[in-house]
């Protein structure tokens, strides 16, 4: 599965993006799907991910109520709506899918096989 991740941007505290993962090769609605994103000197962090075994969804602590994961049947993506953002949801954000298809998410990077190219989201005033 070839994945692109796309939507960043600058952004002024308390803006909004949302975030768009897309595959080329494969239906993304048979895929678990994770959001991390890495901050310069910063360890990668997994911020949501949505099953595809169950549909649930799962956020990290520190987006939880300002973010939310989502999939786009008719577009063949899953999307990351980011709002109020702060100066610290600054970093590059990845998608990433798992190997096998119907499958439980984790915000976990071990549990992915596929990662995309990230987009770089800033936010500064």
């Amino acid at each position: 599965v070839q994945l692109q991740a796309s939507g960043g941007g600058l952004v002024q505290p308390g803006g909004s993006l949302r975030l768009s993962c897309a595959a080329s090769t494969a239906s993304l609605h048979y895929y678990a799907i994770g959001w991390f994103r890495q901050a310069p000197g910063k360890e990668r962090e997994g911020v949501s991910c949505i099953s595809s075994s169950d549909g649930r969804r799962y956020y990290a602590d520190s987006v939880k109520g300002r973010f939310t994961i989502s999939r786009d049947y008719a577009q063949n993506t899953v999307d990351l709506q980011m709002n109020s953002l702060k100066p610290e949801d600054t970093a590059v954000y990845y998608c990433a899918t798992p190997a096998q298809e119907h499958s439980g998410c984790a915000l976990i990077g071990s549990w992915y096989s596929n990662w995309g190219q990230g987009t770089q989201v800033t936010v500064s005033s």
